[in-house]
């Protein structure tokens, strides 16, 4: 099997990494490394793999990177039309790796995550997109897309996914709601909300749970709002929310399932898309079923059945 790891800058001196390949490699499979040095480096690299792979010369392209990467990865591959037989890997070396973690890929060994690409069958997942821009997990909007924009990248790198927690209790006082309409298939809401999350992924923000529910292969997106709540709830709300997820606030919240969902305001809304942060007034997302075939762990995000060779 032949892979190309496309690696983010950032992580091409981890000593975790050159042994993860040196194992693969001696198990017998071709790995070659493609090193992003600036903006856009993933996505050209990604549409060059997608030829080689179109000529025969490639099988798995894999990224290497956070939540950022592998949407970009996988994101300008798609658009660049890899061709049947193509798969596509993750090695975990972001801040939070919360599409890894979802997904059951060991994030804590780079050499059994790499060598997963090897040894297990790909899987057809969705992809999101809003506007155009793809993402692979989550969506969210509103304080906690602002909260993730202002956490300090030092702390990240000492904190990991608790530095989005410390960052948002730091913050809390300038909690504020912002005001929209939501549009779904058999579904509309309107009103003020501290929260939003559309999830083809579960969770975000380095372990929190957002769309409980959400699978990687059933055609749709889960949408969560988090309603505003009276102030003298708001510091409990709180609390659960960022503990335990959003199934401890489960009454609180308004939920739907849909192939598309639609967002419009007077205001502009701070989303993220798999650390892609963007403002918008009005938007609309679209689930695209099947659209890449993943190497997975064993995780219930997807049908246990939905497999290829």
């Amino acid at each position: 099997m032949k892979l190309r790891l496309i690696l983010h800058g950032k992580a091409a001196r981890d000593p975790r990494v050159r042994d993860a390949v040196d194992a693969v490699r001696s198990d017998g499979h071709v790995v070659e490394v493609r090193v992003t040095w600036e903006s856009g480096d993933a996505s050209r690299m990604a549409r060059d793999a997608v030829e080689e792979a179109r000529n025969g010369g490639l099988d798995v392209i894999v990224a290497g990177g956070g939540d950022g990467t592998v949407s970009e990865v996988f994101g300008a591959s798609l658009a660049a039309k890899p061709p049947a037989g193509c798969s596509f890997g993750v090695l975990p070396l972001g801040t939070a790796n919360d599409f890894a973690h979802s997904a059951n890929i060991p994030v804590e060994d780079l050499t059994a995550a790499l060598r997963l690409v090897t040894t297990t069958p790909a899987r057809p997942i969705d992809v999101g997109t809003l506007e155009q821009r793809v993402f692979i997990n989550l969506i969210t909007g509103g304080f906690g897309s602002r909260v993730t924009v202002e956490t300090d990248p030092d702390l990240k790198r000492r904190l990991g996914g608790l530095a989005y927690v410390v960052t948002g209790v730091s913050r809390f006082a300038e909690l504020t709601a912002n005001r929209g309409r939501f549009r779904a298939e058999n579904f509309e809401w309107e009103g003020s909300f501290y929260a939003l999350a559309i999830g083809n992924g579960r969770q975000a923000g380095g372990g929190i749970s957002l769309c409980p529910k959400a699978m990687l292969d059933d055609g749709l997106l889960d949408l969560m709002i988090l309603p505003e709540v009276p102030p003298d709830s708001r510091l409990d709300m709180f609390a659960q929310f960022v503990l335990q997820g959003a199934a401890a606030i489960e009454s609180l919240q308004v939920t739907t399932r849909s192939p598309w969902i639609e967002y419009v305001s007077h205001e502009e809304l701070y989303v993220n898309l798999d650390g892609e942060p963007v403002q918008s007034k009005r938007f609309r997302v679209e689930c695209h079923p099947g659209a890449l075939p993943v190497h997975l762990g064993q995780t219930d995000l997807v049908k246990q059945d939905n497999a290829s060779a």
